[in-house]
């Protein structure tokens, strides 16, 4: 199912966009890190039955992506990044929400998901969208960073995503 909007398309990613969304986690979410999701990895949640791999397309490549994986009651957002040149549009909550919908769908009303500590951007940007702190896991990130553990409840009334 692809989603059109004014300058880019939401489609599920095919194993020939792995490199492009390693890149940009390389770039955007693991930067300082050693690189934990190569497009190997990326090409195996493509794969899985249990994950989902979005991206957002315009003409000349990959400008933001979201990997998602179900779990039966819960699911876990891995990843989410936008290109630098294309935040602060709305595409981030765009992802997001697509996502949440689709865990609706599927009967999964509880998202999970860690930033890096650092990271006050991300962390506003859930916030935002009604997710909550629920803890912190000291260097979670290599051993160099501490981590935000954050949730939503979806069944919650007044916290569901707005379907796309």
């Amino acid at each position: 199912m692809a989603v059109d909007t004014v300058d880019h398309r939401l489609e599920l990613a095919r194993p020939a966009d792995a490199p492009a969304i390693a890149a940009m986690s390389a770039r955007l979410i693991e930067a300082g890190l050693a690189p934990s999701w190569p497009a190997e990895r990326i090409c195996r949640h493509i794969h899985s039955e249990e994950s989902v791999v979005l991206i957002a397309r315009r003409p000349g490549g990959v400008i933001g992506f979201a990997i998602m994986q179900f779990g039966d009651s819960t699911a876990h957002l891995n990843l989410l990044a936008v290109d630098s040149h294309s935040q602060r549009r709305g595409l981030g909550g765009t992802l997001l929400a697509w996502l949440e919908a689709s865990a609706v769908v599927a009967g999964t009303f509880l998202i999970q998901l860690e930033l890096r500590a650092s990271n006050a951007a991300a962390h506003a940007f859930y916030l935002k969208r009604g997710y909550r702190e629920c803890g912190r896991v000291p260097g979670y990130y290599q051993r160099l960073e501490d981590a935000i553990r954050m949730t939503r409840d979806l069944s919650v009334p007044g916290s569901r995503a707005s379907s796309l």
